[in-house]
């Protein structure tokens, strides 16, 4: 029986407070979350972070292949939802103006901020290469999975 998306998304969150559960460290718990993500989520080649150190979103934990190591804030599909705050749901990635293709194989992104104590911490990415395989259910999910990260970093 396959999972509906809802349902699939409640099992990875439900799976992913287990993972965090008491754990403070951000590093292990986005190395964690990434490796679920990576391993549930179908139709992804990337699923990882960036952190905000100053100006510039720096590669963080992920699954996947080598990626960019730096994203200046304002550039990119990672860098618009680090300097909005809004998270981006990118249907076909070479229709966005100012791309970064860090791997060539991706075609759809999806890109939430993550907060720590009111501040910008960095970001979670998801690249996948089939066009349109992110929706609204999809963003709510992963905005769900970073609220629970929000809440074991506290």
């Amino acid at each position: 029986m396959t999972l509906s998306k809802t349902d699939l998304y409640h099992e990875v969150a439900q799976q992913a407070q287990a993972l965090m559960a008491g754990e403070k460290d951000v590093i292990a718990n986005l190395a964690n979350l990434s490796a679920l993500m990576f391993m549930r989520l179908p139709q992804l080649n990337w699923a990882g972070f960036y952190l905000l150190k100053g100006q510039e979103l720096v590669l963080g934990p992920f699954q996947g292949k080598p990626a960019c190591i730096r994203i200046p804030v304002g550039r990119g599909v990672c860098g618009k939802a680090a300097e909005t705050g809004l998270a981006q749901c990118i249907h076909d990635v070479h229709e966005f103006e100012g791309h970064i293709a860090c791997d060539a194989d991706s075609n759809a992104e999806a890109v939430v901020p993550i907060y720590q104590n009111g501040q910008l911490l960095g970001v979670l990415d998801l690249d996948s290469p089939y066009v349109g395989r992110f929706d609204q259910d999809d963003m709510n999910g992963l905005q769900n999975l970073v609220n629970i990260l929000q809440d074991a970093i506290a």
